[in-house]
């Protein structure tokens, strides 16, 4: 049975790297690639889509309380929903630290939107998806509420299966895609598209069809679909999905809520969009291995992983539970790593206060052990390591990088498998 911090990391690991795909079998395994994805606010989102010609709600976003009900006048609706800015899902269902219940509010009065907004910003709001404390809310988005006659489910997904974009549609919306394949696989309808040719007419009149838009609403549809699917493109996009993708009584078609996934090797050409991210709800700790391009993850053990690699991550997360320790967190190298990173990969270990001990397991294919085992021995002598230090390579240049060890002059346990290196990890905190 799974450990329950190994259960926690392979979530943690999951939210931050698995792309969903309704397009391959139920069978089919996920490569799982360690690594953070931008985050986007639900705002940021749908301005992107505005200024690409999608059709979205009209909205303002405020930092005050004045100014989200100077934003409701502005507007001018009928009605008005205000939504906490947080990256987190339920906040319907939320509590903030103020009291007040709910991330989401609709009312007509204006003035109601700044009483609302006065107990939202500033304040923690706590949902199923946040720490137990909950996540600050720094900004509202104050838009107009307009009624939904018909829901349905839009995506645009780069799946490798298709070697290319593939549009994802159901008229079954607002509800969990995944209940909708898994109950009626017949209600997903699928377009496979060229990425040289692009999106044609009939593809998108096609898939307007299938999600029910009939007469002047299924022109509307596809072209709100060709207009989506241009920016998936411009963006360096690997998944558009709309939910719903819906229908108002007054007959407009409108994207009412967005989720947007940017391929990060595209950061070089979309500098405009990356730097946008909103890294305010990230543990400092988790800012400061990105500046070095370190992956960290926080547990709440005492038993420090630095480690190459998600699967190796989990491995080790596993083992060392299974012997009878926690992990303290796990500390992802990745690849192309360099002996300033190994520094200061350790740094950030050794300035966790939980930390009792450390295991380093690097299994070198790209990564050149004898790097690792250069910044391991500069980073024990200058930060003048307090805790027992676990050792277990295999790989490329791994004989030269033990003989660096072994020839340091400091007390390193060397291990010969992952096994034993979590074996010796756990004793050594045992014995304090």
């Amino acid at each position: 049975m799974a450990s329950p911090m190994a259960a926690q990391a392979r979530k943690l690991l999951r939210d931050l790297a698995l792309q969903p795909t309704l397009l391959a079998p139920r069978t089919q395994t996920f490569q799982l690639t360690f690594r953070r994805w931008l985050n986007l606010q639900e705002y940021q989102s749908k301005k992107l889509m505005s200024d690409n010609g999608v059709k979205v709600q009209r909205f303002f976003v405020a930092d005050t309380a004045n100014e989200a009900q100077e934003a409701a006048k502005k507007l001018n609706a009928k009605e008005i929903v205000l939504k906490a800015q947080i990256l987190a899902g339920g906040r319907g269902k939320g509590i903030f630290s103020s009291g007040l219940k709910g991330g989401v509010h609709l009312t007509k009065d204006p003035k109601v939107v700044g009483k609302l907004a006065k107990q939202m910003i500033g304040y923690n709001l706590a949902t199923k998806q946040t720490p137990k404390e909950g996540v600050k809310v720094n900004k509202v988005m104050v838009a107009e509420a307009l009624d939904i006659s018909r829901e349905t489910y839009f995506a645009i997904l780069m799946d490798r299966s298709y070697n290319g974009p593939v549009l994802v549609g159901s008229p079954q919306g607002g509800i969990d895609i995944e209940e909708v394949a898994a109950s009626n696989p017949e209600l997903i309808f699928k377009e496979q598209i060229d990425i040289i040719e692009g999106i044609k007419d009939s593809q998108a009149q096609r898939m307007a069809e299938n999600l029910g838009f009939l007469g002047p609403l299924k022109n509307q549809a596809a072209d709100q679909i060709k207009k989506l699917y241009n920016l998936f493109l411009k963006i360096d996009a690997t998944q558009v999905e709309v939910n719903p993708f819906g229908e108002t009584p007054e007959g407009q078609v409108v994207c009412f809520d967005a989720k947007i996934n940017f391929d990060d090797n595209a950061e070089f050409r979309q500098k405009d969009i990356f730097a946008m991210d909103d890294k305010s709800e990230n543990e400092p700790i988790e800012n400061e291995a990105a500046r070095y391009d370190l992956k960290y993850i926080g547990l709440d053990g005492n038993i420090a992983c630095f480690v190459n690699g998600a699967g190796l991550a989990m491995a080790t997360c596993d083992i060392i539970f299974l012997n009878g320790g926690k992990p303290a967190n796990f500390l992802d190298l990745g690849g192309g790593v360099k002996e300033a990173q190994v520094y200061q990969a350790f740094k950030l270990l050794t300035a966790d206060p939980k930390v009792e001990a450390i295991l380093v397991n690097i299994f070198g294919g790209i990564v050149n052990c004898a790097i690792i085992a250069n910044g391991i021995t500069k980073a024990c002598r200058e930060l003048e390591l307090k805790v027992p230090l676990v050792i277990r390579l295999e790989g490329t240049n791994v004989h030269e990088a033990q003989k660096i060890l072994s020839n340091s002059g400091l007390p390193i346990t060397s291990a010969i498998d992952l096994e034993d290196a979590a074996k010796k990890a756990v004793a050594s905190v045992a014995k304090k």
